[in-house]
């Protein structure tokens, strides 16, 4: 079926202004936040509702279009922007925005996977409720996209990931048969956890509509702290003993660099009056103010300089320093980004080990979440030719310390060759059995995790 067919048959489902075949209109689905991974759509089709996605879906299986489904497009792997071979409808969620009513006694709330995270925060957080994920994108980053990659952000600490933050979905299969998991009970042995699979699994095995969220009660009390160290090792240790406050609920770390590259780019003054070579950003919340533990817990620390903050203006601005990095960075350059889990005892090793790894081919930036021993790699300058070699020195580097090649943004397309890094031939033979069960014609986000069938 043409182009031009498939829109016809697509308007009809979804009206003729929420299909964009016009390529000025289709540029911003088309490329990702990074800039660094770029494609043509087919089409892109905006659905209303999860009727409307089963025909969309049903369509273009009869057409045999790839789909690509896309949230907010904040994906950093190029799992959510379609390929340059111009088959792919991108199927946009964003029109999906909708919420329900908070349900106190369950901690719950049924949302729209097109919701973003603000506007969730916004509705739920003067009701005095919290969902347990945030992330730097929480403007644009839409729920549906957060649990197809089970993001984790800055507060796993506490909460988990997002997986962890699900307690149900609704999801169309790409023959447009609707699971329907909404009910989100605590207690629910019936089979296989069908939630749990379609959690991070970027849009390969369904298009996911909506889910059931749990929520926290909102802590009344919060208090910050930017803690200036010596080194990434003395960063750790830190960690360490601040994790036996049961009120911590953030430990972000970056380093000089990145500091220098977020100043020179937003104008925002120095934190302290020295550089120093590496810095900790820690929030407490709970119910009682949290000010007093974490000064206690700080006591005899080794710790070079300190900014505590205890209201929301305060912390908004020493939080800008480690959110506002990926801006500053993007502003610099187009990044190879390398989002990476290690062991926290191996992280200062590996830190040390990146110059040597890299023989001058990039510049390192490396900031992230340290109580996970998550490390988000960072590299500008690296010549397009070096990218492949540079990629794969430094994740096999992090899995021979016993990390994980994804951290939280996924594998998409851009770490799929990569995969047998971090998954035995077992476990990715028993995954292209699942995609082939559930999209047995592998039009779900193809060349997405799994490169190919194998």
């Amino acid at each position: 079926m043409d182009a031009e067919r498939l829109a016809r048959h697509l308007a009809a489902v979804v009206g003729p202004t929420h299909v964009l075949a016009d390529a000025g209109l289709r540029a911003p689905y088309e490329t990702d936040f990074t800039g660094r991974y770029t494609g043509r759509a087919r089409l892109v089709v905006r659905p209303a509702d999860t009727a409307q996605v089963v025909e969309v879906l049903r369509i273009c299986r009869e057409a045999e279009a790839p789909v690509l489904p896309q949230g907010g497009n904040t994906g950093l792997v190029g799992g959510s922007v379609p390929t340059a071979a111009g088959d792919q409808v991108v199927l946009s969620l964003r029109r999906l925005d909708g919420a329900g009513p908070i349900d106190p006694d369950a901690r719950r709330i049924t949302v729209g996977a097109g919701l973003t995270l603000s506007a969730l925060q916004g509705r739920l957080r003067p009701r005095g409720w919290e969902f347990g994920v945030d992330l730097a994108s929480r403007d644009s980053a839409t729920l549906g996209g957060m649990i197809a990659t089970n993001a984790g952000g800055e507060r796993v600490l506490r909460y988990g990931t997002t997986r962890a933050n699900v307690a149900g979905l609704e999801a169309v299969l790409a023959d447009g048969t609707v699971l329907d998991r909404l009910a989100g009970l605590p207690k629910d042995n019936t089979g296989y956890d069908l939630t749990g699979l379609l959690v991070g699994s970027e849009g390969t095995l369904a298009v996911l509509t909506a889910a059931r969220l749990r929520l926290v009660p909102r802590p009344g009390h919060r208090v910050a702290a930017l803690l200036a160290v010596d080194s990434l090792a003395a960063a750790t240790a830190l960690v360490t003993r601040l994790r036996r406050i049961d009120s911590l609920e953030l430990a972000e770390f970056f380093t000089a660099e990145g500091l220098a590259l977020v100043l020179e780019h937003t104008g925002l003054p120095a934190p302290f009056r020295a550089a120093h070579p590496v810095y900790l950003l820690v929030e407490c919340a709970a119910r009682h103010d949290p000010a007093d533990e974490l000064a206690e817990a700080l006591e005899g620390a080794d710790v070079r300089d300190a900014a505590v903050a205890l209201d929301a203006v305060d912390r908004h601005r020493l939080a800008a320093y480690r959110e506002r990095h990926t801006e500053a960075l993007n502003a610099a350059g187009t990044p190879l980004k390398l989002d990476v889990t290690l062991p926290l005892a191996e992280l200062p090793g590996f830190a040390a080990a990146l110059p040597g790894l890299l023989d001058g081919r990039a510049r390192p930036y490396l900031f992230g979440h340290l109580a996970e021993g998550n490390v988000h790699v960072n590299l500008l300058g690296t010549a397009p030719e070096d990218e492949d070699a540079v990629s794969l020195a430094v994740l096999r580097r992090v899995a021979d310390a016993g990390g994980s090649i994804s951290a939280e943004h996924g594998i998409g397309r851009a770490k799929a060759r990569y995969l047998h890094l971090g998954r035995s031939a077992a476990e990715i033979a028993a995954m292209r059995a699942v995609k082939t069960a559930l999209d047995p014609a592998w039009l779900l986000s193809p060349g997405t995790l799994l490169a190919d069938r194998g």
